[in-house]
């Protein structure tokens, strides 16, 4: 995938979500060393990158970290890594890691498949800011 940046890692997400909105938000606020950029999952980029990845999202509801030519994590190991690379206080959430994947994960699966009804759920994709452009792919 050419186009993606190779030095910043990917956060696919649920354009639609609140949840997932307001965590972009807060990613993006405490990201000091500009490691992410954020694709909408819904989006065609967003599409193509699981296409790529052979990530179904019909079988998956989650947020996915893509380190392009690397790796990808989703669920609650993407939330641990992005947790970790935004250091200080949020790197503690990596703690969780030692607990089995089953156990986060159903964690993780439990929000996620209650997150429209406890936070809602938009029309269409948030359109970002001017300032924050450049942080969308």
């Amino acid at each position: 995938m050419e186009k993606l940046p190779k030095d910043k890692k990917i956060i696919l997400f649920d354009g639609v979500c609140n949840l997932c909105d307001s965590t972009v938000q807060f990613v993006i606020k405490h990201d000091k060393k500009d490691v992410f950029r954020f694709v909408p999952l819904q989006s065609d980029l967003g599409k193509e990158i699981t296409a790529y990845i052979g990530l179904d999202t019909s079988k998956t509801d989650s947020i996915v970290l893509y380190e392009p030519g690397k790796a990808y994590y989703y669920k609650a190991n993407a939330a641990m890594k992005i947790a970790k690379e935004l250091g200080g206080v949020y790197s503690l959430l990596n703690a969780f890691s030692v607990l089995p994947s089953s156990l986060t994960n159903a964690v993780y699966d439990y929000v996620a498949r209650n997150r429209y009804k406890w936070y809602g759920k938009k029309d269409e994709c948030m359109i970002p800011t001017p300032e924050m452009r450049a942080k969308f792919l």
